[in-house]
């Protein structure tokens, strides 16, 4: 089975997808550690800024890399906010049975209420050097992914007035049918 995680930054995906390993024992891919490692390499002219461009650049990667662990019987988790909205095309219905996946965002109002605390677990599992919070940035950004969510029938987790890691872990289970 493969657990796909996408949405907007800093709503907690990688610290979802480290409780999913911890609960499943399977691995998971973080597409920003796959972006840095293009980026660091040189094997692209994309930098940490190109975010959209970056999601096109990385998804054929990611696909592929999907596919073949379907092949192979094998588990993964895939956490990142370079998950299109269109995922689905990548992939025949032989692949799709395998393949779960939801969208985690956060409502307006939530990042507003909360910039203080979005801000102080920004590194809670991967330390972000000079990691600047732009609260407006998250609310279009989480706008983006939930119109993403309704035009391609993903299912979508809104944070509306709290974070807890448990029950956000539970929503996203519920939401992809069980693991």
């Amino acid at each position: 089975m493969i657990l796909l995680i996408g949405g907007s930054s800093h709503v907690g995906k990688t610290y979802l997808a480290q409780r999913l390993l911890e609960r499943t024992g399977y691995p998971y891919l973080s597409l920003d550690h796959l972006k840095m490692g293009l980026i660091r390499t040189g094997m692209t002219r994309l930098t940490v800024e190109d975010d959209y461009e970056m999601r096109y650049f990385l998804w054929p990667i990611a696909a592929e890399m999907i596919k073949t662990a379907i092949e192979n019987k094998q588990n993964m988790i895939v956490e990142g906010c370079y998950i299109p909205g269109e995922w689905k095309e990548s992939f025949t219905e032989d692949y799709l049975k395998e393949i779960r996946c939801a969208f985690i965002v956060m409502s307006e109002e939530y990042i507003r209420t909360n910039a203080g605390p979005i801000t102080e677990y920004a590194s809670v599992i991967e330390s972000r050097l000079e990691d600047e919070v732009d609260i407006e940035r998250l609310i279009c950004c989480s706008r983006d992914f939930r119109e993403d969510c309704k035009q391609n029938q993903i299912p979508c987790l809104e944070i509306t007035e709290r974070y807890d890691p448990a029950e956000i872990e539970e929503r996203y289970i519920k939401l992809v049918g069980g693991i």
